[in-house]
């Protein structure tokens, strides 16, 4: 890869490369998805947030059909595919997304924001009408350590009754406790339990990360959540990047990177 290509995708099975990039989201309503309505790479969200925290930013992404691979659910085996291949420095300074003013946005009681910060932060509350879950709060400072040991291993969710409706329309077909934490109106039914205590709220950070990894470099500020979803994210991104005063992209050298990394160590 060359410098600033970004991350790019490619279904090898028809010949068509995308950029991870908000212009290119067609659809949010159960994951993000990129491409067109008739070629479109779907649940980019988990890869990409290991990407993203790893540092990476040129990198090509082969699959051969619409969908990366769940594997368990959540990051986990992504940063272990990451640590296996290596990563290399190209010649160009690394891009950073300075944030300098609030961001909302919001979908009633739902809101997503941004704040400036030299700190970068991911901030979620979650409130469920069921007695596992309930409300979760965590807040998450930002660092690939930090990433690897709090967030990386938190799965997806879902319930029951939805997956069983979901399968009689013939989609999420592949769903099973192998690859979500899927819950019945009362209990978890993951023989294994939780990873994590707070393993929800964990997730949609994750999830958050890898939305906003999409606005193709490394977000300085404060990300802060209540109830948000894929499609809260996608807005996000799209309201940041329609005001240039919003943020301030600065390519930094290889020793200003040094000094940026010691704050998000």
């Amino acid at each position: 890869m060359e410098s600033n290509s970004g991350v790019i995708f490619y279904r090898s099975d028809v010949g068509m490369s995308v950029k991870a990039s908000p212009q290119n989201v067609v659809n949010t309503q159960m994951a993000t998805v990129i491409g067109d309505s008739e070629n479109y790479i779907s649940t980019i969200e988990h890869l990409l947030s290991a990407v993203y925290s790893y540092g990476i930013d040129n990198i090509r992404i082969v699959v051969d059909g619409s969908e990366v691979p769940v594997m368990d659910g959540s990051s986990a085996s992504f940063c272990m595919l990451l640590d296996e291949a290596g990563k290399r420095t190209l010649g160009a300074g690394k891009n950073f997304l300075i944030i300098k003013r609030e961001v909302e946005v919001v979908d009633g009681e739902k809101y997503a924001k941004v704040t400036p910060s030299l700190k970068p932060t991911y901030d979620f509350t979650i409130d469920f009408n069921h007695p596992v879950i309930a409300k979760q709060e965590y807040r998450f400072e930002f660092s690939k350590k930090g990433f690897i040991e709090e967030i990386s291993r938190a799965r997806t969710f879902g319930f029951l009754k939805d997956v069983q409706y979901l399968r009689s329309r013939g989609l999420a077909l592949g769903g099973s406790l192998e690859n979500a934490v899927v819950l019945d109106d009362h209990k978890i039914l993951n023989p294994e339990g939780l990873r994590y205590k707070d393993e929800f709220v964990r997730h949609k950070i994750l999830d958050a990360i890898g939305d906003l990894s999409l606005l193709g470099a490394t977000v300085v500020g404060n990300y802060q959540s209540f109830a948000g979803s894929h499609s809260l994210n996608h807005k996000l991104t799209k309201e940041i990047l329609k005001d240039p005063k919003n943020y301030e992209v600065r390519a930094l050298n290889i020793q200003n990177i040094q000094e940026l990394e010691k704050v998000l160590a």
